[in-house]
């Protein structure tokens, strides 16, 4: 048993329905990535992300989309799990061990209804995974070099999680999810440097143009 996980960039197309994209061009951008990271794309699982809390088990028998939640975990083998983002922070979690796979859609209301700690306190509660065991992985997204918010947002993140995620206006979503993380004793983390709105990488960034797609993290456990 292997892990297999991926972010995909705007080389690999639009993988979003809800964008205004052709729903043709989206099943043909779906289908090659498939091929490209190896997964049978009639089981690939994906959410609709309404930036809540919500993390939904999912096995086989699941339907394919997943509505209202920004969280899926499986420890089901060869069931591909989708997150899909445009500044937003996709967030991949594994355990090798148990076998155990999530994959987390982490915008700013997410990040601060700790989205990260309820999926890995599932992980552990209802997987038995050992929180030393647990992977996580930060993608590419918007970071606070660009991610201004409010005066008000900014006084929220200050009061709700500490100083040093504020500078001026801009926020630090990935440190918040870092020490959300940590809180709770999961410190194999890693984070993407990668800016999605002025970083000239090939990554789509609603903040950059709200006319625009989405691009992914996929996870699977691979026999």
């Amino acid at each position: 048993m292997k892990i297999i996980y991926d972010f995909t960039t705007s080389k690999d197309g639009n993988l979003a329905f809800h964008t205004g994209d052709d729903k043709n061009n989206v099943i043909n951008n779906r289908q090659k990535l498939s091929l490209k990271i190896g997964y049978d794309y009639e089981k690939l699982v994906y959410m609709n992300q309404t930036h809540g809390n919500n993390v939904v088990k999912v096995d086989e028998n699941s339907p394919k989309l997943i509505e209202d939640c920004d969280g899926i975990i499986t420890n089901c083998k060869n069931l591909p799990l989708m997150v899909m983002v445009a500044d937003c922070i996709p967030i991949l979690m594994f355990d090798v061990k148990k076998g155990v796979v999530c994959a987390i859609h982490a915008g700013r209301n997410s990040t601060f209804l700790k989205i990260v700690q309820i999926s890995a306190k599932k992980m552990i509660e209802e997987f038995a995974c050992n929180k030393d065991d647990i992977k996580v992985i930060l993608g590419p997204s918007i970071q606070k070099c660009c991610y201004e918010v409010s005066p008000e947002l900014a006084l929220i993140v200050k009061n709700s999680f500490g100083n040093e995620f504020v500078n001026n206006r801009n926020i630090d979503l990935q440190g918040i999810n870092k020490k959300l993380l940590s809180e709770i004793g999961v410190t194999n983390i890693e984070i993407s440097n990668i800016c999605t709105k002025c970083s000239n990488k090939p990554y789509f960034s609603y903040r950059k143009d709200k006319n625009t797609g989405r691009f992914a993290g996929i996870i699977m456990i691979k026999d």
